[in-house]
């Protein structure tokens, strides 16, 4: 990872550093490493990690397709009745649920 100086400008050059390295995750890694994970711990973690992608993925799809009954894991397009009720209300529920 390369951070060019320009102008004497040191600040200005730390700040995109910070900035690439958080992009890139090693802020989170470093964190995380601070201390021994337990394996159920490492598991626990990595499942609550793949749900809350999944909530955020499914979120923008309903926000794209709209509200269907289910979707087409494949291609992500919606199917069944459109504007269905239980979309809704579970979109609304994990709207509610991550703030």
């Amino acid at each position: 990872m390369e951070v060019s100086v320009r102008d004497n400008n040191v600040d200005q050059a730390l700040r995109a550093l910070k900035k690439k390295l958080q992009r890139e995750g090693v802020f989170r890694e470093m964190k995380l490493r601070r201390h021994f994970e337990k394996p159920s711990q490492r598991r626990k973690r990595e499942k609550a990690e793949a749900v809350r992608r999944y909530r955020k993925v499914m979120r923008k799809r309903m926000e794209r397709e709209g509200f269907y009954e289910y979707y087409d894991p494949e291609r992500g397009e919606g199917l069944g009745a459109a504007e269905f009720t239980w979309s809704a209300a579970l979109c609304l529920d994990w709207i509610k649920r991550l703030g």
